[in-house]
């Protein structure tokens, strides 16, 4: 970012800005609290349910880790038996007996609703977002918040399996409609030079929920058999704070102007948001931008898939959804744990945290870095760092055995794998798909865009175990594979956003087969004649 757009982002942020974004992005610390909460409670829980339903629970130690960025926690495919959802080989046949294959089944459901129910809810992003506004549709939906929590902080009154599978999978339809209502919300209400900056917080406002479950899910504090039910349904309270927050809130000024055609309620928001500054520029853009949307029909999820107009919008904001969830940081941080244990660390859960707290640091880093370097480079940068460290990780696993000082190599690996991550295809996916498309087509992207996240989350979640059971501890050269698929399609494919509006991004995308690199040409050109 230069000096002319440094000063004229902070000419932009007010107050009411600020809290308009924190406000919003409250919606995402639920998601990864809900992420990472399920994991640590997990023995206690098991217990109880073995207790509801009279079977005597199986022996399993619960982990603190978590998935990340969406994605189910995920089990112990080799090398030992902490956290698997499936029995070792040594225990299969006294395990596989009726009983407790129905206990595992309650667990992995109360586990894998979560994803289920953030699917179903994520295709009526676009309908409710439309029809009630940004902030109306965000306060609707905390009820589900509100209830879900509710269901889980009870479960010890009634029958514990049943209130937590329906508190998980309410949350989950709650986090659906919220990881869609926010990026819509928070890339329609920034300025142009700060809306990268504070799509980051996106990520932030994830990590530090799931930094905070793991935290609060320590044995000492609320992961013991006393305290779980408030552990699970402790994130209620950031939904009720975000509630009445909301009530303070100004609507979207694009929203007001582009759907309701409401041109004065619009500049009194862009006043709020903006300060002393004149609205007129902003509200120009908004004019352009309505005439174009009016000239076409209404775009529906069919329609971003067979009209050419949109195909490689839509093409690169699946993908960017697919490399966030497939790149292996959720097995990263599963297999954090169990590194820790080999390189003799005594107290591997708080090395773990060690790693959450690097995480976290380092999406704030993000933050700086998005305006600066743009979001392609970044997710480029993000991407071969990681397939360097899934590299390194593969040689670190594979010779553990041979040589003990191989685990220091992987945890290295895992700690550079979670800087990178941090560093561009973590945050980047959740405000990229927002920056592809006008106020047309943009609700039915995110839609769709946030199901895909959803389903390969659920399919990560679901199949990672046998794979990796598969192929031991070659399956991070999987990883690196798929790391190097997504850097070349992001070197060819990926658009920069940095500093266009959305008229320009969707001028771009019409233009034949425009390539990456010359999308970055264009950007240049732009910086220098603005300059």
């Amino acid at each position: 970012m230069d000096k002319k757009s440094k000063m004229q982002a902070e000419k932009h942020l007010t107050g009411t800005l600020v809290l308009s974004v924190f406000t919003a992005v409250l919606g995402f610390f639920q998601y990864g609290y809900s992420l990472g909460v399920i994991n640590a409670p997990q023995k206690v829980i098991e217990a109880h349910y073995g207790h509801v339903l009279g079977i005597a629970p199986l022996d399993r130690h619960a982990t603190n880790t978590s998935g990340e960025d969406g994605t189910i926690p995920v089990t112990e495919p080799w090398g030992g038996t902490e956290g698997t959802l499936a029995p070792p080989a040594d225990t299969e046949e006294d395990l596989g007996t009726s009983p407790h294959l129905i206990l595992t089944m309650y667990w992995s459901l109360s586990v894998s609703v979560f994803a289920i129910g953030g699917m179903v809810s994520s295709f009526t992003v676009g309908w409710i977002g439309d029809r009630l506004g940004r902030v109306k549709a965000m306060l609707v939906v905390n009820v589900l918040s509100i209830a879900g929590n509710l269901l889980m902080g009870l479960a010890k009154f009634g029958p514990s399996h049943v209130l937590i599978i329906a508190g998980r999978a309410v949350t989950g339809l709650y986090c659906g409609l919220s990881s869609g209502l926010v990026p819509m919300y928070v890339s329609e209400v920034s300025p142009t030079a700060l809306r990268g900056a504070l799509g980051t917080l996106h990520q932030l406002a994830i990590v530090t929920g799931i930094l905070i479950s793991q935290v609060l899910g320590l044995d000492f504090l609320l992961g013991n058999d006393k305290m779980w039910p408030l552990l699970l349904g402790l994130s209620g309270v950031a939904a009720l704070l975000q509630f009445f927050l909301l009530l303070l809130c100004p609507e979207s000024p694009r929203y007001l102007y582009i759907k309701l055609g409401k041109v004065e309620e619009a500049k009194k928001s862009l006043k709020r948001l903006r300060g002393n500054c004149d609205p007129m520029k902003e509200i120009a853009e908004m004019e352009k931008e309505k005439q174009e949307a009016a000239s076409e029909k209404k775009v529906s999820i069919r329609q971003l898939f067979t009209s050419s107009k949109y195909r490689q919008a839509v093409i690169v904001a699946l993908m960017v959804q697919i490399s966030q969830q497939f790149s292996g940081i959720n097995a990263i941080f599963y297999y954090s744990t169990n590194i820790f244990e080999r390189a003799g660390v005594d107290q591997p859960v708080y090395a773990t945290i060690g790693v959450g707290v690097v995480n976290t640091v380092f999406t704030v880093i993000s933050v700086f870095l998005v305006e600066k370097t743009g979001r392609r480079s970044l997710f480029l940068a993000g991407l071969m760092g990681m397939l360097i460290s899934a590299v390194a990780m593969t040689v670190g696993l594979v010779l553990l055995s041979d040589f003990a000082w191989m685990s220091y190599v992987s945890m290295v690996a895992i700690f550079l794998f979670v800087i990178f991550f941090e560093v561009g295809p973590g945050p980047i996916p959740w405000f990229i798909v927002a920056e592809l498309f006008s106020q047309g087509p943009r609700p039915a992207a995110i839609a769709v865009a946030g199901f895909c996240n959803w389903a390969c989350n659920f399919i990560v979640g679901m199949c990672f175990q046998y794979i990796a059971d598969l192929c031991g501890p070659y399956v991070f050269a999987i990883f690196a594979a798929l790391l190097l698929v997504f850097f070349l399609f992001a070197y060819f494919k990926v658009p920069e956003t940095k500093g266009k509006s959305f008229e320009e991004i969707a001028a771009v995308f019409r233009r034949k087969k425009l390539p990456a690199k010359a999308m970055t040409e264009l950007e240049d050109l732009r910086g220098s004649e603005e300059a």
